[in-house]
């Protein structure tokens, strides 16, 4: 029997940032299941703080060359490659000067959120799914971590429902108390439309005129994850009324085992519906 594949997209990992618990967590959890028998993908982006000659990053040239559309601006996509210090693993790196060549991630010198965050996070959601297909490598769990990562569970499910390489997919949405998206502007919906969608598509992204993107990443995904204890009021609201699987928040001496069992529950359930 084939070993089961789980891409971990995430939009920080430790060693290479560490600015909250999503760090931690995206740098534990692929290694835990790796070697509880799942084979692993890692993405994430390449933030200019990450120093590439300290972690080793190069260039997988037959990966690179894509250009990727944001606000009908063509962006090329560079992917490099760097093996996990203490683990047989490898993380991809998804990397364009535009976005993320400054020596900060998020926010500016001030504390201000950066203006073209909504791009960078429609360059990297698209360059997720492009650089996946590339590999021609099909995952049976996608798990993504943060708000950055938020449009993949959509574009999976909308644009790219019948790309054969998702057919089988289980996309899980891991929510963290964020407060970025207060920054968004009214344009990011449609900024974020991808194929023949229109921004009303995107409508579970936004409430009451502002942008929700853990509403609507939870509104896509095949399964849910607490993954701090804080949440808005609003995402509290969403997942009072999913009828997906919601996994509450664990602990840190609990989440790995609670996270693999959750990962196995969904490909179960896909299996026992294959076969009514």
């Amino acid at each position: 029997m084939s070993k089961k594949k789980v891409l971990i997209v995430t939009q920080e990992m430790q060693p290479y940032t560490a600015l909250s618990e999503v760090a931690a967590i995206a740098r534990k959890l692929p290694q835990y299941i790796q070697e509880k028998g799942m084979e692993i993908r890692v993405l994430m982006p390449r933030f200019g703080t990450i120093n590439e000659r300290r972690h080793r990053l190069h260039e997988v040239v037959r990966l690179s060359g894509m250009n990727i559309i944001v606000d009908d601006d063509d962006f090329p996509l560079i992917i490099k490659v760097a093996s996990l210090p203490g683990a047989r693993m490898q993380v991809y790196f998804l990397d364009n000067e535009d976005f993320f060549k400054r020596k900060s991630v998020f926010e500016d010198s001030k504390g201000k959120p950066f203006k073209d965050n909504p791009d960078r996070m429609v360059f990297f959601c698209k360059g997720v799914i492009e650089t996946v297909k590339k590999f021609g490598w099909p995952p049976d769990i996608v798990h993504c971590h943060g708000w950055m990562t938020s449009l993949v569970p959509f574009y999976l499910k909308t644009a790219y429902k019948n790309e054969p390489l998702f057919q089988n997919s289980k996309v899980v949405y891991s929510h963290y108390d964020t407060q970025l998206d207060q920054a968004f502007g009214d344009n990011f919906l449609e900024k974020a439309t991808i194929n023949n969608l229109e921004p009303e598509d995107l409508k579970d992204y936004s409430e009451d005129g502002k942008i929700t993107l853990n509403k609507g990443a939870m509104l896509s995904a095949d399964g849910v994850i607490r993954g701090t204890e804080k949440i808005s009021d609003i995402d509290e609201k969403t997942i009072e009324g999913l009828t997906v699987p919601v996994l509450d928040y664990q602990n840190e001496e609990e989440y790995l085992a609670a996270y693999l069992e959750f990962f196995n529950k969904l490909m179960e359930n896909e299996v026992e519906a294959e076969t009514e």
